[in-house]
């Protein structure tokens, strides 16, 4: 055993892993990397199938960003965001402003039909709280969320209590998506419903309702029978999931205590199994979430940043379209449906993949609801040591100015077409039950057998098994359950799409 997987077996305790099982072996230790190719410590090369846990944007060692990093070290690597402003913090804040708002064109190419108004419940984002990561961001909206509603509802603050209000019991209240992950730190396991990652904590938890997530392939509402096509496209049903969010709106506001906030991943719930969204889902639940008061925090921790494509349609004159309006290109899976959420939540490709960081963007409305004298206390008592980190930010500025470009754009597009052109050859194999794509990520569920959806029980690591094969070929990715997951770097050739492909194939077949 190589003296530094001996190292990791002595003193690392790794993340979502069963220690003893991890033990047993010598693990694949990761040396370094260009592109899209993983070299380990005895020179195999890898393909990082999934963006090094969906951070990597542009591949390995860009040159753009190692120089915009460079570039800053000269300067000052961190100063404190206490007291303190820098400037690329406040460069990037201003670049992700623009982005999170792409104009007032309203004829945006979203869910395949034309989009005439904006969802927005408080307005245009314009403020921008950092972050250290995914888990920080949702964090920050929620703390956030919860005290501007019980400024803006008059329930309560620090210092002056309603008698009334506080003998109802009433407080701020959230709505999340069944299946919800939005992180690991206790306010974000909250807003969380996955049993197998959060149930051993739920002593520390407050309590926060779910609606049932529009997973098409495993609906009890869908009378369709299944086909050798994404569920999305053949489902047969009256949208009761969209009834269900409805209801449980109506039924909170009966009590008198309509929900503080609606917590969602758009487009594509990620660690709940690549569950995609039907065409409109999205933009029928927020409308219901605002008309009953509800705030919108977006959790674009995984989604953002050009991950969910640029373009709906793949075929050739997609992709001519898209690069010629590459300056309308929308970055986030919002802005690709027309909502504008009161809180954005933002990290993993914020700077490319390279660095810790992330950030929460919110509209004036609710910064101004944390004005006042010094006195009056209130402050956003919240912060991170690392906050608005000068190195971070000029990774992400670096990464920022290339997803617009033209050349980007382009490139984002092809990869999403060859994707789609490759995992069709999926469709042949019997344990392969549903391929779902959302632009540049995409999730592939393993079945018994297709005609009856019959999953296997996590007992048998079925998608365990399957990425270790893929590892012995080459190819590196984590599966969710029985889903295999593939959401390549942008600089991912198609040739490196089809080995993915190919390679995933051959371990189905070997595996299963």
């Amino acid at each position: 055993m190589h003296r530094l997987a001996q190292l990791d077996h002595a003193h690392i305790w790794h993340p979502f892993t069963q220690m003893r099982d991890w033990l047993k072996r010598e693990p694949i230790i990761i040396t370094s990397g260009k592109g899209a190719v993983l070299r380990d410590v005895h020179g195999k090369e890898y393909l990082d199938a999934n963006s090094s846990i969906w951070t990597n944007l542009h591949g390995h060692q860009h040159p753009k960003i190692n120089a915009a990093i460079v570039r800053q070290l000269k300067k000052i690597s961190h100063s404190s965001a206490l007291g303190l402003a820098n400037e690329p913090a406040s460069k990037l804040a201003a670049e992700l402003v623009k982005a999170a708002n792409p104009g007032s064109r309203r004829r945006e190419e979203a869910d395949s039909t034309l989009v005439t108004k904006s969802i927005s419940s408080s307005g245009r984002l314009q403020k921008v709280f950092f972050s250290d990561d995914g888990s920080t961001a949702i964090e920050v909206a929620l703390k956030l969320a919860y005290e501007f509603i019980r400024r803006t509802r008059g329930w309560s603050s620090r210092f002056s209590v309603s008698p009334n209000k506080l003998k109802l019991g009433l407080q701020p209240k959230f709505l999340a998506v069944d299946g919800a992950y939005h992180g690991d730190t206790v306010g974000a396991v909250s807003l969380g419903h996955i049993d197998l990652f959060h149930k051993a904590y739920s002593g520390l938890l407050f309590k926060t309702d779910k609606v049932m997530a529009p997973y098409c392939y495993r609906c009890p509402f869908n009378k369709a029978k299944p086909e050798r096509e994404d569920a999305r496209k053949y489902r047969k049903c009256n949208w009761e999931c969209v009834g269900k969010v409805e209801q449980k709106l109506c039924a909170q506001k009966r009590r008198g205590n309509p929900y503080a906030a609606f917590v969602f991943e758009p487009l594509m719930q990620g660690a709940a199994g690549m569950i995609p969204q039907p065409s409109g889902w999205l933009r029928q639940v927020t409308e219901l979430a605002c008309a009953h008061g509800a705030l919108l925090i977006a959790d674009e921790v995984m989604t953002g940043f050009g991950r969910t494509g640029v373009t709906c349609h793949v075929d050739d004159a997609a992709i001519g379209r898209a690069t010629k309006s590459f300056s309308d290109a929308k970055l986030f899976a919002c802005s690709r449906v027309g909502i504008t959420p009161d809180f954005l939540c933002l990290a993993k490709g914020l700077t490319g993949g390279y660095l810790p960081m992330a950030a929460t963007l919110t509209t004036q409305k609710i910064f101004n609801s944390f004005l006042g004298e010094y006195e009056e206390f209130k402050t956003f008592f919240h912060g991170h040591s690392f906050t608005g980190n000068q190195l971070g930010a000029s990774a992400a500025l670096a990464s920022l100015n290339m997803l617009q470009t033209k050349q980007s754009v382009h490139s984002r597009a092809v990869l999403q077409k060859t994707m789609a052109d490759e995992l069709k050859s999926l469709w042949s194999l019997p344990n392969v039950g549903d391929i779902r794509q959302v632009g540049l990520v995409a999730g592939i569920e393993l079945v018994r057998d297709w005609q009856t959806r019959q999953p296997f029980t996590l007992r048998e690591q079925a998608g365990i098994r399957v990425c270790e094969a893929m590892a012995q070929r080459g190819v590196l990715t984590r599966p969710i359950g029985n889903v295999i997951v593939l959401l390549p770097p942008y600089c991912t050739t198609p040739a490196q799409v089809r080995k993915m492909v190919t390679v995933l194939r051959e371990a189905v077949n070997d595996t299963l």
